[in-house]
């Protein structure tokens, strides 16, 4: 993965470029941003930039042996560590037993999330782990000399979903390094890494990817004309993986704002035996994909009172056609008085989802609680 295969983030890209010139490259760095801003993918480029035999001023060649197996993320000093589930009685399950499917979902699309991982290996509805068995793995293979390049890369996706013995590892390891060492961590949700790993880190903000280029990417990605691509790419905010959700209609975009309009409808009627099936239904799908829903959620609410205040005119409004449509008519729901105690509802039922409580009482109690608020 070259520099130039990434979509937008030129400071960004600009500044690691710098770093590796000025012979200034951290050990330990953590990507963090929201998703769909191509974390990853800048976590792979720069690997490849550093490795690369045959670096320009700007990027990876691309063609030297060293890019030839990183293109194809088998370079032997490239190591992945990423969730993953342990399916009945299995022993200890870690990254290594995976890695072909990983490297086919990249080599698919280097952007996306954990919930399309998880359905890659056949386990969306679990919540995706870095198990305690991974911690022995990554010390095994960072314990060892380089092969080829100057630097040995462990790159960590997702490192809030590290089993809390192995983030005690990993800080050890960050503490003190394995000459030439790179710990690269491409996170979503830092704020739940251990704190002391954080603070051993180099912390690098990703930003959502700007209008402009991501209108190009769409336009050339789907051979789209620029004022359709201009469209989707102001309605998905900097996330690529949102425009593309929005091209090809996403099953689950349009899952969840389904689960939406049923809970608001209900709740406006105040069906309580309906509201009690609809709790039942969404508790019976997987923690992944009810935590997607949440978030959907709360960023429906919040488009909804955009519209209500009237700042939709100032190209804050963010919706699909269909959402959009729904919104015309429910927008007059979400008012100054509502909003803050209806987004807390969701953000509550995110936090316990996240913390494996009872997904059926989670969920009836929250749509209870929507019921007093929407009226």
């Amino acid at each position: 993965m070259k520099f130039n295969d990434i979509i937008g983030q030129k400071p960004i890209i600009s500044n690691l470029v710098r770093s590796v010139k000025e012979e200034r490259v951290s050990h330990a760095q953590i990507f963090a941003g929201p998703e769909g801003t191509g974390k990853l993918s800048i976590a792979i480029a720069f690997a490849q930039y550093i490795s690369c035999e045959n670096r320009s001023d700007n990027d990876s060649c691309g063609v030297c042996p060293s890019c030839a197996k990183f293109e194809k993320l088998i370079h032997p000093d490239l190591h992945f560590v990423f969730p993953v589930f342990k399916k009945g009685k299995a022993g200890e399950v870690i990254s290594s037993h995976f890695i072909d499917k990983w490297r086919e979902m990249v080599a698919e699309s280097p952007y996306f999330n954990l919930n399309r991982w998880l359905k890659k290996i056949d386990v969306e509805n679990e919540q995706g782990l870095i198990y305690a068995a991974e911690a022995n793995e990554i010390i095994k293979k960072l314990a060892l000399k380089t092969y080829e390049s100057d630097y040995k890369t462990m790159i960590i996706w997702l490192p809030e979903k590290m089993h809390h013995s192995t983030a005690n590892k990993l800080l050890k390891m960050i503490e003190e390094p394995p000459d030439k060492t790179l710990f690269l961590l491409v996170s979503e949700e830092p704020e739940l890494i251990l704190p002391t790993i954080m603070s051993r880190c180099q912390f690098i903000r990703i930003p959502l990817i700007n209008t402009k280029d991501l209108t190009t990417a769409i336009s050339v990605k789907f051979d789209m004309p620029g004022p359709k691509a201009k469209d989707i790419a102001n309605s998905a905010n900097g996330n690529y993986l949102k425009a593309v959700s929005f091209i090809i209609e996403d099953e689950s975009r349009s899952a969840n704002l389904k689960r939406f309009i049923d809970l608001m409808r209900l709740s406006w009627l105040r069906n309580i035996p309906a509201i009690s099936e609809w709790s039942e239904e969404i508790a019976a799908t997987g923690r992944e994909v009810q935590k997607r829903f949440l978030t959907f959620s709360l960023e429906q609410l919040r488009e909804n009172y955009m519209l209500n205040i009237g700042m939709a005119d100032k190209n804050l409004g963010f919706l699909s056609d269909k959402e959009a449509e729904f919104a015309t008519n429910f927008n007059s729901v979400i008012n100054k008085k509502n909003i803050a105690p209806l987004a807390d509802q969701f953000s509550k039922a995110h936090i316990h989802i996240s913390a494996n409580g009872n997904a059926k009482i989670i969920f009836l109690d929250m749509a209870i609680n929507v019921i007093k608020l929407i009226r």
